[in-house]
């Protein structure tokens, strides 16, 4: 039986790390991922768990070229209508699996022993909400060592009969159960940049006090995306970190050697933007 102390230490080691589709896939073509990123990642992430015994990591990935470009094609988040939808709804859902598998195959051949759970497989929503996901299984890898490995997927809704769940979303739902200290969004970009254009200095930490002034520069996303660029994002983590104060997102850029080893091993290192509730 769980303790009460126990569940508090568990919550304290338990990361959300999410690897964005910028980072692990060109958006800017069709179906193209980053492999020799992905290894150094998982390299990472792989000395990040053996320099932490007690770090536990639910680990996400976006869809990058694979799922956006055909969801974006099928119009697949507004909604399935007809036969077209649902045929391009298996579309997006088949793209979604080929690049996890990659993603999957990868991490394991570099020694980060991740399980696949594809939203899909169990995943409902309301009118574009997530509002029901399983995760027993997600629990019981935690429990053995193993590393939940979640994605941007499709997902069947009680309202628009299908949509698309990102890995915000997946994680937002199980923040619920889980209460990770963290929640990490490694991306192409270094964070959140002080103009929409991506110059200027990266804003260091935003809080719902300050969020208002940088409205301006959050932009959206390179490349094609269907999930809300740069703003959603933020908006997403200002939404937990307000319903959760304990817990701190950062957005950060991945592609520079060593940073999400680092940050996995030091969550409150200064690197990228930190979303936090400060007031």
């Amino acid at each position: 039986m769980t303790t009460a102390k126990s569940e508090i230490r568990n919550q304290q080691s338990t990361i959300f790390l999410k690897l964005g589709g910028s980072l692990i896939t060109d958006k800017t073509k069709v179906e193209h991922a980053h492999t020799r990123t992905l290894r150094r990642l998982a390299r990472e992430i792989r000395a990040a768990r053996e320099a932490r015994p007690d770090l536990q990591v639910v680990l996400g990935h976006g869809s990058g070229s694979f799922g956006h470009v055909a969801a974006k094609k099928h119009g697949t988040r507004e909604g399935v209508k007809d036969r077209s939808g649902w045929l391009g709804y298996a579309e997006v859902a088949a793209a979604a699996a080929r690049l996890n598998q990659i993603v999957t195959d990868i991490l394991v051949g570099e020694g980060v022993p991740v399980v696949s759970l594809p939203p899909s497989a169990s995943a409902r929503c309301e009118d574009g909400t997530l509002t029901y996901l399983d995760t027993f299984a997600v629990r019981t890898l935690l429990e053995n060592r193993l590393v939940p490995l979640v994605q941007g997927d499709v997902a069947l809704d009680t309202v628009r009969g299908a949509t698309i769940v990102s890995t915000e979303d997946v994680f937002i739902y199980l923040v619920r159960e889980f209460r990770p200290a963290h929640i990490l969004l490694a991306g192409e970009v270094a964070g959140v940049y002080e103009h929409s254009d991506v110059t200027g200095a990266i804003i260091p930490v935003i809080t719902p006090a300050n969020v208002a002034q940088y409205v301006a520069a959050l932009g959206g996303s390179h490349g094609t995306d269907v999930t809300g660029g740069m703003i959603g994002k933020v908006q997403q983590m200002l939404g937990v970190v307000k319903r959760y104060p304990t817990i701190e997102a950062r957005i950060f850029s991945g592609v520079p050697r060593g940073n999400v080893q680092r940050v996995l091993i030091d969550p409150t290192t200064s690197i990228g933007t930190a979303i936090r509730n400060e007031q």
